[in-house]
């Protein structure tokens, strides 16, 4: 479980850090996006271990990489551009 919670923390800084280099003007503040990313890969592999059980080392890390990409997925905004189509009716 050590393991597991470590990698997944590990993994989801190291998206957030990727995430940030390239999103970094649709994102909030550059401590509220560090501090959710890694958290989120630790919540995801608390879930996926809780939800497949002890010996899925590999499967819990996936699903906190998994979360956390998802969780940083909710903190992106819209870009500036918008493409305006006919209206629909």
């Amino acid at each position: 479980m050590i393991l597991e919670a470590f990698g997944s923390v590990l993994l989801g800084f190291g998206l957030t850090w990727a995430v940030y280099q390239r999103l970094s003007h649709r994102l909030p503040s550059r401590r509220l996006v560090f501090g959710v990313g890694p958290f989120g890969g630790l919540l995801g592999a608390y879930v996926t271990h809780m939800a497949l059980g002890p010996g899925h080392v590999l499967a819990a890390v996936v699903g906190g990489l998994t979360v956390s990409a998802v969780v940083l997925s909710l903190l992106t905004r819209p870009s500036g551009r918008r493409i305006h189509g006919p209206m629909p009716s």
